[in-house]
């Protein structure tokens, strides 16, 4: 990544699809909220559904910090202090409508978007790029994610 605008980044991203790990067994319905704090640091807070779209709630509350000011785009994330983990943001949609978040070592993924769904031909898209990057796109799991609310319909008027 160029840069990553933390404003920008701030907010709720849904989870598309992720590499499976045993602290989101379960899990539908997965979002990830950031919010910055005046000290620097960005608030983390997790949430899915255990079980199905209908689920009990969980969360996970973790502090993130830029470890590569230059770019922004390299965090360390924990939620478990002292532990920190890597979070870089492998890729950046430039209208921050979807977000790809790997790790180094190439063992964690996930793909976000600001949507609870993500069009087809993007994913693909995504696909590709994390291919090149030598992802093991096989290892990745669809997030259950509820439907994206309908359209509103036409509005009829009454006739006598």
């Amino acid at each position: 990544m160029q840069r990553v605008e933390l404003s920008r980044y701030e907010g709720t991203w849904y989870e598309i699809a992720s590499f499976p790990q045993r602290f989101q067994k379960g899990c539908s319905a997965t979002t990830a909220t950031y919010t910055a704090r005046k000290n620097g640091t960005i608030r983390v807070l997790n949430r899915c559904r255990k079980g199905g779209l209908d689920g009990s709630l969980s969360e996970a509350k973790g502090l993130a910090r830029v470890i590569d000011s230059q770019t922004n785009a390299k965090l360390k994330v924990s939620f478990f202090r002292p532990f920190w983990g890597a979070y870089w943001i492998i890729d950046l949609d430039p209208d921050y409508s979807y977000a790809v978040v790997g790790h180094p070592d190439r063992n964690y993924l996930w793909i976000l978007s600001r949507t609870p769904q993500l069009d087809e031909a993007t994913y693909a898209t995504i696909i590709s790029k994390l291919e090149a990057q030598h992802y093991d796109t096989s290892r990745l799991q669809r997030t259950l994610q509820p439907a994206a609310e309908p359209e509103p319909g036409p509005e009829f008027a009454k006739t006598p």
